[in-house]
């Protein structure tokens, strides 16, 4: 892969990956295995991670693709087991982005419900520090905008 890493995990949600930047600690891998558990458990029609901690991102066709590292593919880490092996995706094209530990309003701005990442315009999702980001995610999938 001749695209850089960037520090973020990436789990393919249906058709759509989310990808799942914050810095160190603040629970990208976490979040990405309660993805994974939502799908098992049937609150998510499909779930499969792509990558955890280092993945490639490369905007192509305008469209924003996510590749596990070499290093890491097929691996997740679980706080109290390590480093798991898990079945994986090799490639998703990024639908939302998720920032953990981000500034988060009440009701955000439109302005701030979206994020670009390598030159491509993607929905946002902020998570402020110490919220449970798995209800906001769900929340993301089962709703539409009201339009208010």
């Amino acid at each position: 892969m001749t695209t850089p890493t960037v520090h973020a995990s990436a789990v393919l949600v249906g058709a759509r990956a989310v990808l799942i930047r914050g810095p160190s600690g603040s629970g990208k891998s976490r979040l990405a295995v309660a993805l994974l558990q939502a799908a098992e458990a049937g609150a998510l029609p499909f779930a499969r991670l792509i990558g955890d901690d280092r993945v490639h991102v490369e905007a192509a066709h305008g469209r924003l693709l996510v590749r596990p590292a070499t290093e890491v593919i097929g691996q997740i880490e679980v706080r109290g087991l390590g480093i798991r092996r898990v079945p994986y995706e090799p490639v998703g094209v990024v639908g939302l982005v998720v920032e953990l530990e981000a500034v988060s309003e009440r009701l955000p701005a439109p302005n701030q419900q979206e994020v670009d990442v390598a030159g491509i315009r993607l929905p946002r999702l902020a998570v402020a520090a110490g919220a449970d980001p798995l209800p906001l995610l769900l929340a993301h999938f089962w709703t539409s905008p009201s339009g208010v």
